[in-house]
């Protein structure tokens, strides 16, 4: 099995999952005592949300890039970002490295695609949620998607306030379910959870629309990869 060079720490809480996902993967497909070898560089969130609020992305690539380039020497075999807000970095190091770069959205346009899915709504930051570089992603894959259109500052304040922190509030799901009915009156026929914490928070029980997790479909590719001859 090939060795995963993962990015964290963007929060650590969903760097715990992807840890939890990956090796759960890894046993249930190899079976006995077998875990995934795993090279994590695990950050200091505090100063790249620090870079977000400035809008300094130079900076924070850069900073990523050489988070990279570590694992790359370190000996992973491929390297994945367990954030989806990051991934407007995304293209400065893929330039840094010289190993494959698996994209969090790419994993889900699979998903999507593979379900009948054409027309998605968008959950996450405020930056995944407005940016282009997250939609752009999608439209490439043939997948059409939008935000809520209304409610971006709570929903990104439950993500950063509380989800981040290990804080889940039922008050904070039903904000999320509101603005997943949003989305189902402007047409959605599913959701992408579009920020790694935010499965904390609503599964598909809780949803009235499918929902796509990001964590999940990433981690779980990161596994095909790895053990793919």
């Amino acid at each position: 099995m090939k060795t995963i060079g993962l990015i964290g720490g963007m929060s650590w809480q969903s760097t715990l999952h992807y840890y939890q996902i990956i090796n759960r993967e890894t046993a249930s497909r190899r079976g006995g005592l077998a875990s995934a070898p795993l090279l994590i560089a695990s950050v200091d969130f505090a100063p790249i949300a620090e870079m977000q609020t400035r809008n300094d992305w130079d900076a924070a690539g850069e900073l990523l890039a050489g988070e990279a380039r570590r694992l790359e020497v370190g000996g992973a075999h491929l390297i994945a970002l367990a954030t989806n807000t990051m991934h407007i970095c995304a293209p400065r190091i893929e330039a840094a490295i010289n190993l494959p770069f698996v994209h969090i959205a790419d994993p889900t346009v699979g998903a999507l695609k593979a379900h009948g899915m054409g027309r998605v709504g968008v959950l996450g930051t405020h930056f995944t949620m407005e940016e282009r570089f997250y939609h752009d992603r999608l439209a490439a894959g043939g997948i059409e998607s939008f935000a809520p259109g209304v409610g971006h500052t709570d929903l990104n304040a439950i993500i950063f306030e509380e989800l981040c922190k290990g804080i889940v509030r039922d008050r904070s799901r039903k904000t999320y379910i509101e603005a997943i009915k949003r989305l189902a009156a402007l047409g959605a026929e599913a959701v992408i959870l579009g920020c790694t914490e935010i499965a904390m928070l609503i599964s598909e029980n809780d949803s009235p629309l499918p929902v796509f997790d990001t964590t999940e479909l990433h981690a779980k590719a990161l596994v095909d990869i790895a053990l793919a001859e």
